[in-house]
């Protein structure tokens, strides 16, 4: 049975080749190996009808997020390098919401946070869906245990209905366990996993 159709969007996050490729400065384990069955999402979702997105960190060179200015992450994603382009196998072929542009942390595809004030701005990307009238949203990219779960839970709480491809996710689990504690939070907070 086709997932997709015209009241459906399919989220794709972050597949990103610092991300994606063995030789990124923050590759997620086993990234490179789910683009295909992203790829093939993407083309059942386009012959169904349905809105395809594109999620993609996009920060300064410097930004509280990265390790070197006090945050936790090496350094990943900045604007215009070859990191921050989306992998060479994933096809692209609807519109891109850029996160974290102006050094906030940008893990949901639905907002974007000060890391000092804690303050919360949308990206527009409920904005997009709700043109669409987009009803059912299907998640996956990475990964799993930041930017898939934030933006998961984000469409949760947005009214929309996520539903999760688990084929089509991997996690950092910078803490053993920590994808699988993503996707219990996810069903936690309504989205299917399948």
């Amino acid at each position: 049975m086709n997932r997709y159709d015209e009241r459906a969007a399919l989220i794709v996050v972050d597949c990103q080749n610092d991300f994606a490729d063995p030789n990124g400065s923050l590759y997620v384990a086993g990234g490179d190996e789910a683009i295909p069955f992203i790829t093939r999402e993407v083309g059942d979702a386009v012959a169904s009808g349905a809105l395809v997105v594109y999620t993609q960190d996009w920060h300064p060179e410097a930004t509280p997020h990265f390790a070197k200015d006090g945050g936790i992450w090496p350094t990943h994603c900045v604007a215009g390098t070859w990191g921050a382009e989306f992998h060479p196998g994933l096809d692209v072929v609807g519109p891109t919401v850029r996160k974290g542009t102006g050094g906030e942390d940008g893990y949901s595809g639905f907002t974007v946070r000060d890391p000092e004030t804690g303050e919360e701005t949308p990206t527009g990307l409920a904005d997009l869906l709700a043109e669409r009238e987009v009803e059912r949203v299907f998640v996956l990219g990475l990964a799993t245990d930041y930017c898939v779960k934030a933006t998961a839970i984000d469409a949760a709480h947005e009214g929309l209905t996520p539903t999760v491809l688990a084929d089509g996710i991997r996690a950092v689990n910078l803490a053993p366990g920590d994808g699988a504690r993503a996707v219990a939070d996810m069903i936690a907070a309504g989205a299917a996993i399948i």
